[in-house]
C-alpha cells in the first residue's frame, strides 16, 4: 500500500493538474520512501514554483535565474520532513538542515541541497531570486501572504526591469492572487494523502 500511495502522490495531476515532479527529484523521493503527504505538498509547492518561474520569465526578461533550480528546489525543499514526519502536521525547523545533510548525503550538489535549509530564511544574506522564488511559492501554495519577502522579489524585479517599485508590487500582487485563488484545492490535493501510509 505505501509504494502505491507514493506512487499516486507522484502521478495524480488532482484537479488542478499539478506538474510531475522532475524526474531527478522523484527519484530521490522514491528512494527515502516520503510520506505521501509531503509528496503531494512538494508537488503543490512545485506547481506554484513554476508558475512563478513562468511568470518572471514573460514579464521580467532581463531578470537572470535559474529556472530549472526553482523547480527543483521546490520540488525537494522538505525533503527532511521523512526524517521529521511530525513536521508535516506540525511546526517545526528540524526539517531545514536534515534536509540539506541528507541531500548531500544522497549526492545532490550543494547549489541545489541548500533550498532544504534556504526556504525559511529568505532574509539571510546572500538570498539569490532562485531562493525567493522557491520561499514564495512555498507560502502562496496556500495564499499565505508574506510582505516582507514579496518586498524582497519587487525590489529585485523592479531593479532589472527600470520599473518603478510601485508598478512591479502591483504586477507581483495581480499574479499572487490568481495563484492564490486555487489554494483551496492544492490543500484539498495535499490533505486527501495521509501523513504515514
Amino acid at each position: 500500500m505505501t509504494a502505491e500511495l507514493l506512487h499516486r502522490a507522484m502521478t495524480d495531476p488532482g484537479d488542478l493538474a499539478l506538474r510531475s515532479l522532475p524526474v531527478r527529484a522523484a527519484l530521490l523521493l522514491e528512494k527515502l520512501q516520503a510520506p505521501p503527504r509531503l509528496v503531494a505538498h512538494l508537488r503543490a509547492v512545485h506547481d506554484v514554483a513554476c508558475q512563478l518561474k513562468e511568470w518572471v520569465h514573460q514579464h521580467y526578461p532581463d531578470v537572470r535565474f535559474d529556472g530549472d533550480a526553482v523547480a527543483f528546489g521546490a520540488a525537494i525543499h522538505d525533503i527532511g520532513k521523512a526524517e521529521h514526519p511530525d513536521e508535516l502536521c506540525g511546526p517545526g525547523s528540524a526539517h531545514e538542515q536534515a534536509g540539506y545533510q541528507l541531500l548531500l548525503k544522497l549526492g545532490v550538489e550543494e547549489d541545489l541541497a541548500r533550498f532544504a535549509r534556504t526556504h525559511a530564511s529568505w532574509t539571510a544574506v546572500g538570498v539569490s531570486v532562485e531562493d525567493l522564488l522557491v520561499s514564495l511559492a512555498d507560502k502562496v501554495w496556500k495564499a499565505k501572504r508574506v510582505p516582507d519577502l514579496e518586498e524582497l522579489i519587487t525590489v529585485r524585479l523592479a531593479a532589472s526591469s527600470g520599473q518603478q517599485p510601485w508598478e512591479t508590487f502591483m504586477a507581483l500582487d495581480d499574479v499572487l492572487d490568481r495563484i492564490a485563488a486555487d489554494a483551496d484545492g492544492r490543500l484539498a490535493f495535499q490533505a486527501s494523502y495521509p501523513v504515514a501510509a
